[in-house]
């Protein structure tokens, strides 16, 4: 096995450094956190390393991975290419906004450098152990890096998808699209029927058929086949006296619904 040396000792480090652990991947040698007590429970969780508070007192590894916040993995970065030698090293981040080439210090160390990003929730790293396979993973990176993680990723039942470096943060918004946005749109409609005097628990089962049944076409036919309403009809009146009805009761919504308008039409000139 390879060894592993993980800096972050968060969410994200912590599940994907058991998931290596348990299915024999890596050897799991360190885990650097801020504090002691972080370090310990992130040992704790994985069943395997050693607990440092400083980047020189991380075991030497064959790869490394950076697990932590996005303006952390600069700085942290530096730190451990000052640290050890790293040639012939593999680090890698799993950050979804920044692309590898945030991984600078390390390659001009003789690192090779990749992102590795989970595209799934990890606020519960129990559960995402347990049902992590089947995750999408979108990576990019130098191509000798990619070739020794993309197997540890598939032994662990993720599912690696190449990107373009250059539309990282616009490949990051996609799942802020897909899932941030469609709460807030979601949270719209539900206030929106609460102004029309129906009890929120009652707005949420309201909204239930309607969106699942959209999400659920839109993964079977596509955004353009799934879209229905006035303005897939083209009646652009109705549109017209819900966006003035919306701003006159709450002018934030209003501004949402207005801007929805343009893109609902591309997409509706799409489907036809």
């Amino acid at each position: 096995m390879r060894r592993l040396s993980i800096v972050g000792a968060g969410h994200v480090g912590r599940a994907l450094g058991r998931l290596w652990h348990d299915a024999g991947v890596f050897d799991v040698a360190g885990v650097l956190a801020r504090s002691p007590a972080s370090a310990r429970r992130g040992v704790a969780f994985i069943g395997a390393g050693v607990p440092v508070v400083d980047a020189a007192a991380l075991p030497e590894a064959d790869v490394y991975m950076l697990a932590v916040t996005d303006d952390q993995i600069v700085p942290a970065c530096a730190a451990l290419a000052t640290s050890r030698p790293l040639e012939g090293a593999i680090v890698f981040h799993c950050s979804g906004a920044l692309a590898s080439g945030a991984l600078e210090a390390a390659r001009q160390a003789g690192a090779l450098v990749a992102s590795v990003h989970p595209i799934r929730s990890f606020a519960d790293p129990e559960a995402v152990v347990a049902a992590f396979a089947g995750t999408y993973c979108g990576i990019e990176g130098e191509a000798g890096a990619l070739a020794r993680l993309s197997p540890a990723l598939e032994a662990i039942g993720a599912r690696p998808v190449p990107i373009d470096p250059a539309a990282k943060t616009v490949y990051h918004a996609a799942a802020v699209f897909a899932s941030n946005y469609l709460v807030t749109v979601l949270d719209a409609a539900l206030r929106a029927w609460q102004a029309a005097g129906i009890p929120e628990d009652v707005a949420r089962e309201l909204a239930r058929p309607l969106a699942q049944e959209s999400l659920s076409n839109v993964f079977r036919m596509g955004a353009a086949g799934a879209l229905s309403g006035p303005v897939a009809r083209g009646d652009y009146a109705t549109v017209q006296r819900q966006q003035a009805a919306v701003s006159a009761w709450d002018a934030d919504t209003g501004n949402l619904y207005g801007a929805l308008v343009p893109p609902t039409a591309a997409l509706a000139a799409r489907k036809r």
